[in-house]
């Protein structure tokens, strides 16, 4: 890298950027940097995790940003991608649980929930005074949704609920958990739970290898009442998916931010390291190294802005690129 280049930002990233979206990057970086990064060694090698991580990311404006309710003013979806970058920077643990509070809670209960359900769930969740899970993986059909054995059966104006879910981030602590269930015409349904609902359990998975800053756990569902006000308006895949969805472009923001750490730290460590009377950095195949790692960041940062900024415009390309790959089959 000569003198003076800005090889953090080599395709000029930032130019592209509004003044919101600056600001609330730099906001989220002193957050992540100053407040989650000098808790993650403990917190990783001793698989602890801070409760009070959830109302601080609610008191710096990272809950609820892509809602408007209550009269909450939205981020763009650029700005909620640079948040993910900068708390995955960190760790993934802690992005994992802002996606989950965002896109897999806030965001369904906010698209189809009643409104008594946004009343009762919303505020909290957004404040983190209530923390949020997610449950559609379960133990014998981990990526195959369509296999799910959790079924609600309606009865009265209640739904009952049996079955469990497995890896879920945040179970043991949740408040409320946004539940995945068949009904008993086969098709998939949404589902309100909070603590408070007599058979709802959730056991904690410990010893885990990666994500040990959060908490990780199943879902246990043992004629489970969910009142009708509960139920999610939405049936079919597209519930799920759509969740599923929202989170995904946070992560693909995130992993950025996580080897975009990787790259800094280990050139600083060839900077300084000397092997043979030279600093590692100094040697062609370190750079070239790097070289390849750079350029496939920036090239990766300019190609989820641009989804960002389709996302921004309402663009729809998935149709399309599905019906492309249908063609490219036939």
């Amino acid at each position: 890298f000569a003198a003076g280049d800005d090889y953090k930002d080599v395709l000029k990233m930032h130019t592209l950027l509004t003044e919101d979206e600056e600001m609330i990057k730099n906001q989220a970086h002193e957050f992540a940097q100053g407040y989650l990064m000098p808790q993650v060694l403990e917190s990783n090698r001793h698989e602890t995790f801070n409760m009070a991580i959830y109302k601080e990311m609610g008191k710096s404006g990272m809950l609820g940003c892509l809602t408007d309710f209550n009269g909450n003013e939205k981020i763009s979806y650029t700005a909620y991608g640079l948040i993910n970058r900068e708390v995955e920077r960190v760790d993934s643990s802690f992005r994992s649980l802002l996606s989950v509070q965002n896109s897999l809670v806030i965001f369904p209960i906010s698209e189809y929930g009643t409104e008594a359900a946004k009343k009762k769930y919303l505020e909290k969740l957004m404040t983190g005074d209530f923390i949020g899970c997610f449950g559609l993986t379960e133990p014998d059909h981990g990526s195959d949704p369509s296999s799910m054995a959790t079924r609600a059966v309606k009865k009265g104006n209640k739904y009952i609920l049996n079955g469990s879910k497995m890896w879920i981030t945040s179970s043991p602590i949740a408040d409320v958990a946004v539940v995945w269930a068949k009904n008993e015409e086969g098709k998939v349904m949404g589902f309100i739970l909070d603590r408070s609902m007599k058979g709802f359990e959730t056991p904690e998975i410990k010893g885990k290898f990666s994500l040990r800053s959060s908490v990780t756990g199943s879902i246990s569902l043992t004629d489970v009442e969910v009142p009708i006000e509960n139920v999610l308006n939405v049936v079919g895949f597209r519930g799920p998916f759509s969740c599923l969805n929202k989170a995904r472009f946070g992560i693909s923001w995130g992993v950025l931010g996580a080897a975009e750490d990787c790259f800094h730290r280990t050139l600083d460590y060839t900077l300084s390291r000397k092997q043979f009377d030279s600093v590692l950095a100094g040697y062609q195949l370190i750079q070239k190294k790097f070289a390849d790692m750079q350029t496939d960041i920036a090239l990766g940062l300019q190609a989820v802005l641009q989804v960002s900024r389709n996302m921004e415009q309402g663009t729809h390309f998935v149709p399309e690129m599905v019906s492309l790959v249908k063609r490219n089959n036939t």
